[in-house]
């Protein structure tokens, strides 16, 4: 068989977080539940209504570009694409087709070409019967579309590109991007020729895919679909494709349109916008408004606080974690062991007490202070509490309030330093357990955490760990 590469440029639609629609006052409300309550004569497309420009939508779009590096448009003006579809009340789309807001960037590795506002759709429902209803809640929506450069290269990078522009809209605060809500998109232009060819091969866009899982399936199926096809001498067909998750196929949906197919023409109800000659979106004005970055989160946590790469990335991905994370440590005065203690017992106990009571991390530590969290971890630093008691002065702490070092002294869990009662629990557990002391003997010695387990229940969490595995093994081996 040949050698092929295959290439991917992908649009991303995501809607943007603001209050009001794009062009009219109506309510941006994503997760409205009554059909069509969102809507007037504007976004309704009414003969002799008159559309407004969103300001807050399009100082977004502007933080993305720079963001991602973008050159932003001193002049833009909005167009009018013309098709017919149901949830298209207007007959047209208002978006951007010459003069986008942003040109260029590069995010994940990957070249953007454009980065432009235009307007959502509605939504069609066709689960009534033998009929099909439209909800125009979501019509006039402001819409953002990034189109990447065609040089992303496999499934996997195509996917880790649109979690990065994710992360980024939610770092910026201006996009919620659920894909499970429709709230981004993905669409994925294909194609796949010869490797070492100077061309492209014939490209195919596979529509609407709501979740990254489906978007590289797609690409993956195309891929393998494509080069059967052209192994067998046949002609791949310029198209637009859906995706069926149940199957994990693409199928034809229509023949791929052209830019010419659409008609495009100034809308002329919009006025032309010169963005140098808006304060409000002045470098100087916006300066404050952009956030840490997600890449420049990585590069500081890395470098400050040497803590492993995926505790890095919970921290970025997740808002809150990460700010409990950077509190905690505020007072550890740079001590790097306290630093890396924390962070372990963060992304350990507190994730996992979200997952054991499946709640948000926003809810647990609603309910356990950060600085108790540092009096807690300063407990196990200076070694006055075990990993073990930690773990249960944690999960009162959740439940019942309370600072941390009394509950060490309430409980029995400051680690107790008297000899003799060390010692007759030693001689317990080896009386107590005399075949794995045996098995012990014979060559098992793994089974050694095993008594040091049942010294630290003796003891009630009261034990140094690594005193009572010393003292067994001396009580073992003599």
């Amino acid at each position: 068989m040949n050698e092929y590469e295959l290439t991917v440029g992908l649009e991303v639609h995501a809607e943007l977080k603001t209050q009001t629609k794009m062009f009219c006052a109506c309510k941006n409300n994503p997760d409205e539940k009554e059909p069509n309550v969102n809507t007037c004569p504007i976004c309704m497309g009414h003969p002799g209504t008159i559309p407004t420009l969103n300001k807050e939508a399009i100082k977004s779009v502007i933080k993305v570009g720079r963001a991602v590096g973008g050159k932003i448009a001193d002049f833009t003006e909005w167009d009018r694409k013309n098709y017919f579809y149901p949830d298209i009340p207007k007959g047209y789309q208002i978006s951007q087709y010459k003069y986008p807001l942003v040109e260029g960037g590069e995010l994940a590795g990957v070249k953007i070409t454009r980065i432009h506002l235009e307007e959502d759709t509605g939504t069609s429902q066709h689960d009534k019967g033998d009929f099909s209803l439209v909800n125009y809640n979501r019509a006039g929506v402001p819409l953002m579309e990034l189109v990447t450069e065609p040089v992303i290269k496999s499934a996997r990078q195509a996917g880790a590109f649109a979690e990065e522009l994710q992360l980024l809209l939610r770092t910026l605060g201006v996009a919620e991007a659920n894909m499970e809500k429709g709230e981004m998109r993905v669409e994925a232009n294909i194609s796949v020729a010869l490797k070492g060819a100077d061309k492209f091969g014939t490209k195919v866009e596979v529509k609407n895919l709501n979740s990254f899982k489906a978007a590289e399936k797609s690409i993956e199926y195309e891929m393998k679909r494509h080069i059967e096809a052209l192994e067998k001498g046949e002609v791949i067909i310029q198209e637009t494709r859906g995706f069926d998750e149940n199957t994990g196929a693409t199928f034809s949906q229509r023949k791929k349109e052209d830019s010419h197919d659409y008609r495009y023409f100034p809308d002329p109800d919009l006025p032309k916008l010169y963005v140098s000659q808006i304060p409000e979106f002045s470098v100087e004005a916006m300066s404050g408004e952009i956030p840490e970055l997600p890449w420049e989160k990585r590069e500081r946590y890395s470098k400050d606080f040497s803590i492993k790469t995926e505790d890095i990335e919970s921290y970025v991905y997740d808002f809150t974690l990460g700010e409990f994370f950077e509190n905690v440590i505020k007072d550890f005065g740079g001590d790097k062991n306290k630093v890396v203690l924390a962070s372990n017992y963060v992304t350990s106990d507190v994730v996992g007490l979200s997952r054991k009571e499946n709640i948000s991390i926003d809810e647990v530590v609603a309910k356990i202070p950060h600085t108790s969290f540092a009096s807690l971890i300063n407990l196990v630093s200076d070694k006055k509490i075990s990993s073990r008691g930690a773990k249960d002065i944690l999960a009162i702490m959740y439940k019942d309030g309370g600072e941390p070092q009394e509950i060490a002294e309430k409980n029995g869990f400051i680690l107790s330093n008297d000899p003799d009662a060390l010692k007759k629990v030693i001689e317990q557990i080896v009386a107590e357990n005399p075949t794995v002391v045996a098995d012990y003997k014979a060559g098992k010695t793994n089974l050694i955490q095993f008594l040091v387990g049942q010294g630290m229940k003796a003891m009630k969490g009261s034990g140094d760990p690594a005193v009572i595995k010393e003292e067994l093994e001396k009580a073992l081996n003599s």
